[in-house]
């Protein structure tokens, strides 16, 4: 989920020496906490066990869910605007076309105001979307978008721009709070230890783009920080930190030298998008896709969904019914009287449950009705 003034699509890399500095397999290490008490921490799932977890599963396709009623991750979670009405209908919608995979950003704000009530509306989520098949992936951290935030009513949407109202997380709050960094660890290990054995979770995406946003290298700490975390938990499911640039090479070989399943975004077309492919093959463990399809930039259900499929590779594409994120609107093209833009940039459905695009919808259908 890109911020478009920052956006470098993912391009094909012409060699492997690109990510050289990653290759190595993760080694088991141990932290200590106050007191020199010794603390244990997993290792990184080796190549095997990687590949017999994928093996396991349905071929992964879905969507970046928010609910059409929520502008951002706290509207979606603060009790006073959670809306499992809306959710449990625009899931079933998903169902109905053969998604069996959500991936869901969470909030640590939403967290540190309701500890208990976010963790039951966590699992009022995580009751009905099986219900319609669904899994789901869940996110920590976020570095796209609007940089400062607050609990409580969020923001109207801004008509006609993209992501108005979404919002980071930590955000500028990292750099400016020096007691926030043990809010966020107990944050992680209070949600990945209450859910660390749950089925219905299939993967938990710890950090989103870390760098977006002109944060670069500064994101690195954060970035270290959640593995450690989440290996102390060492959660039943996979962990990941996504690729989505490759001009940030420290960032690319943290993530991808430390997640157990190789997740990237890719925005552009057939051909780059499989480049990409090709390059992450040499990992030799299994890839999901959590961001792809901008029609704009000719990224599209027709061109990548089949190519995701045929090489096993999970498809999650951004968005799944247009509502208050705006991102029916292109990154670098508002239409600031909010009037329907003449090709969608993201979504599949409309806010009452017709497809933008019945053929898309159509394709979608064949692709993964016998799967």
């Amino acid at each position: 989920m890109h911020r478009e003034i920052n956006i470098i699509l993912w391009i094909v890399m012409s060699t492997f020496t690109f990510f050289t500095a990653c290759t190595s397999e993760s080694t088991d290490t141990s932290g200590t906490t106050e007191g020199s008490e010794e603390t244990i921490v997993a290792e990184r799932w080796s190549e095997e066990k990687a590949n017999l977890w994928m093996e396991s599963q349905p071929w992964l396709r879905g969507a970046n869910f928010n609910p059409s009623t929520a502008i951002n991750q706290l509207e979606f979670w603060q009790a006073e605007s959670f809306d499992p009405e809306t959710i449990d209908r625009e899931l079933g919608w998903a169902k109905d076309i053969g998604l069996n995979c959500m991936r869901v950003y969470l909030h640590h704000v939403a967290w540190e105001e309701d500890k208990s009530g976010f963790k039951e509306r966590i699992d009022q989520y995580l009751t009905m979307a099986p219900n319609h098949g669904i899994s789901t992936i869940f996110v920590f951290f976020d570095d796209c978008w609007n940089p400062t935030y607050a609990a409580g009513k969020q923001p109207d949407p801004k008509p006609g721009i993209h992501n108005s109202g979404w919002v980071q997380d930590p955000g500028e709050l990292l750099y400016t709070n020096d007691d926030l960094l043990p809010v966020l660890e107990a944050y992680v290990k209070d949600i990945l230890g209450t859910f660390k054995a749950d089925d219905r979770i299939i993967l938990w995406d710890l950090y989103n783009e870390p760098g977006n946003s002109g944060y670069g290298i500064k994101s690195i700490p954060l970035v270290e920080s959640v593995f450690q975390w989440a290996r102390q938990v060492d959660p039943s499911q996979p962990i990941t930190i996504g690729v989505w640039n490759n001009e940030l090479k420290e960032l690319n070989a943290i993530q991808l030298n430390q997640s157990d399943i190789i997740t990237y975004h890719n925005y552009s077309n057939e051909v780059d998008h499989q480049g990409a492919i090709d390059t992450l093959k040499n990992y030799n463990r299994p890839m999901i896709c959590t961001e792809y399809m901008a029609r704009k930039y000719n990224s599209l259900f027709r061109n990548i969904m089949p190519i995701l499929k045929a090489e096993k590779i999970g498809a999650i594409n951004w968005g799944l019914v247009a509502g208050k994120s705006n991102t029916k609107y292109a990154w670098s093209e508002p239409i600031p009287d909010g009037s329907e833009p003449e090709l969608w940039f993201h979504e599949i459905f409309r806010n009452n449950g017709e497809p933008y695009d019945p053929e898309e919808v159509d394709l979608i259908k064949s692709l993964t009705m016998d799967n």
